[in-house]
């Protein structure tokens, strides 16, 4: 039977009315693979409150962090997106998930495909230098409607800076808005389907046989790219065989 602990926050960012991180202190001792999630969540009237987060922070970090988003009749969401420095959250010492790099076969580029806090589990795994290991580029793309909503975005336009020991300057990132005029605007799903995305970053053209996806956001997006991957001969993996792709889908309303 897993145990919960109980952690405290250390620090909160807002990065607009829809979404918002926070940081914990870790006493948290399983040691999980990037790209999985865990059951957190806050004590209310005598109830657990718990739901499903991915790490944003990588597994090699001393704290733990994560990305929400903000419904004001959600059941947790609701409470949580008001917590303070010093509260306390719950973390149930165990994870799990679909979005393992080890789940993949050998390939050349990965790409990361996220909408929302989609983007939450690709954090931890561009933090981990295996992910370089495996692959000749990481590309994260990150889709949202609106600019404020793009959580990370200065981190991430310096990765390659801050983490230049791990990335060795092959992280690639790249951001489409489906609302207002943006530099580059629409569905990443149509990036991906009129094979404009690798070219617009510099890769190779996407081969079925070479290239790795991962993928985690809305149900439309999923359900579009599980089809598309499959019409062009790509196939899901999971930990007994790995594939060409993975997709999370335990993510629901909060």
């Amino acid at each position: 039977m897993t145990s919960i602990n109980v952690e405290q926050v250390t620090d909160i960012h807002h990065w607009s009315d829809k979404t918002f991180s926070f940081k914990t202190t870790r006493k948290f001792s399983n040691e999980f693979n990037n790209g999985e999630f865990a059951m957190i969540g806050i004590e209310h009237e005598g109830k657990k409150l718990m739901r499903a987060y991915s790490f944003v922070s990588a597994n090699h970090e001393d704290h733990l962090e994560f990305l929400s988003i903000k419904l004001e009749d959600g059941l947790l969401t609701s409470k949580l997106q008001k917590i303070e420095i010093g509260d306390e959250i719950l973390v149930r010492d165990k994870s799990t998930g679909t979005l393992i790099i080890d789940d993949l076969l050998p390939g050349r580029n990965l790409y990361m495909i996220s909408t929302g806090t989609g983007l939450a589990p690709f954090m931890s795994i561009i933090k981990d230098p295996k992910t370089y290991e495996r692959f000749d580029k990481v590309v994260l793309t990150h889709t949202v409607q609106y600019p404020e909503e793009l959580a990370y975005r200065s981190d991430l336009e310096s990765f390659n800076v801050k983490w230049e020991k791990v990335t060795q300057g092959r992280f690639v990132y790249f951001n489409t808005l489906t609302k207002v005029q943006w530099p580059r605007e629409g569905r990443i799903t149509n990036w991906i389907k009129n094979e404009k995305l690798a070219p617009e970053i510099g890769c190779e053209s996407v081969d079925s046989k070479l290239d790795r996806f991962m993928v985690c956001g809305s149900t439309g997006l999923n359900k579009d790219l599980i089809e598309y991957f499959e019409s062009i001969g790509m196939q899901q993996g999971n930990s007994k065989t790995p594939r060409e792709f993975v997709v999370e889908k335990a993510f629901v309303r909060r």
